[in-house]
């Protein structure tokens, strides 16, 4: 099999190639346990969408520990490129870390990311010193783009954002993997297990789902499905798979068979 390499964005290290959001949860509780039982490190949270205030027990953060977990704030619901960089920093002077996942959607029905908009933030906030992971579509020359601009990881969707689809171009995706530097995290779309070990063995670096755990009919199981599923797909990657074939080909020899 061939050998792993560590899941590392801008020099560092994480055990489990999943990250959750936090958002749609019918509880606190089971959004807590869902994360848990999911084995993710990363969770996003929604700086435009949750109470900042630690303090509220009712908000999102107050259930989430930041010793715990590397909590990514992310600029989700934002339509333009200034709004993003505005609630970027925001977060970071709410007491995020320096790493950011960029949103900025340019079309309200379908919520497609805006190209134009989202290079133009990508480079506002590399310059600042933020560590953005940008969520895009599935197109090689913006993910080119983005890494030029400074970004430390590209986010390309599976499918539209909650629609559950699953992997809609897996040559897209294996394109893009192969030829940028930078981690490619597959964001978006995923909606039950069997999607994400299909995208994990396109050979990205990690996945990035929420719809799919808050809105199974049992959320804790899926997380726990969801993060067999991504290790899954990363070792048949690494094992490589078998070639297809439009023959059928015998799995026991034809030659030294009895008579």
């Amino acid at each position: 099999m061939q050998q792993d390499t560590p899941f590392e964005i801008a020099g560092r290290r994480f055990r489990s190639r999943l990250m959750v959001g936090t958002g749609k949860y019918r509880t606190n509780d089971d959004m807590v346990r869902a994360i848990e039982a999911s084995g993710a490190e990363i969770v996003t949270v929604a700086v435009r969408r949750v109470d900042l205030n630690r303090a509220n027990s009712e908000g999102v953060l107050h259930h989430l520990d930041p010793k715990r977990f590397f909590l990514l704030a992310n600029t989700a619901g934002c339509y333009t490129a200034d709004d993003a960089v505005r609630y970027a920093r925001l977060g970071r002077e709410a007491g995020f870390n320096e790493f950011v996942k960029l949103e900025v959607i340019g079309d309200q029905e379908t919520l497609l990311p805006d190209t134009e908009g989202l290079l133009a933030a990508t480079r506002t906030l590399a310059g600042e010193g933020f560590t953005v992971l940008a969520y895009t579509n599935d197109d090689l020359i913006t993910a080119l783009r983005l890494e030029e601009a400074g970004a430390a990881a590209v986010m390309p969707l599976a499918s539209p954002i909650g629609s559950g689809l699953g992997l809609l171009n897996p040559y897209s995706i294996r394109t893009i993997k192969r030829r940028l530097k930078v981690p490619v995290i597959v964001d978006a779309g995923v909606g039950t297990a069997s999607d994400a070990c299909l995208t994990m063995e396109q050979g990205v670096d990690g996945i990035l789902m929420n719809t799919a755990l808050a809105e199974a009919a049992d959320p804790v199981a899926m997380a726990h499905a969801m993060g067999l599923a991504v290790e899954a797909g990363r070792v048949a990657w690494l094992a490589g798979r078998m070639p297809r074939r439009e023959v059928a080909m015998p799995s026991s020899p034809v030659r030294g068979m009895l008579a």
